[in-house]
């Protein structure tokens, strides 16, 4: 899982991205049929968020799960989703594919405003 390097460290002295990781492999130890990932991105650089989506990618291709993503960086969320679900305070204002998403006028008024 991209950890062993770290086995012996403690948590809070691995860097912010392993720290995600970290939790993310404890989770998956209870051998969940759906991981759920509450803005994993959050506070991350560029660097870190792409090895993000590698490794949700891999737990995809390994575990053969699901994954239920919040998360508001949307170069993630449009690099790894094949599915979206867009709200606007509690209500959904879309669904689809990420390149519908793109180009739905609700998620563009409502995200990036209307003049």
């Amino acid at each position: 899982m991209g950890l062993l390097d770290n086995a012996n460290d403690n948590a809070v002295s691995l860097p912010y991205g392993k720290q995600r990781r970290l939790e993310m492999v404890r989770a998956l130890a209870t051998e969940p049929s759906l991981l759920l990932l509450d803005e994993p991105a959050a506070g991350m650089n560029p660097q870190e968020s792409q090895e993000l989506m590698d490794f949700i990618v891999s737990i995809w291709d390994k575990f053969k799960i699901s994954v239920l993503l919040i998360e508001h960086h949307m170069q993630v969320v449009m690099g790894i989703c094949d599915r979206l679900y867009v709200l606007d305070y509690g209500i959904t204002i879309a669904k689809g594919a990420p390149a519908e998403i793109r180009k739905n006028q609700r998620v563009i008024d409502a995200y990036l405003g209307v003049d």
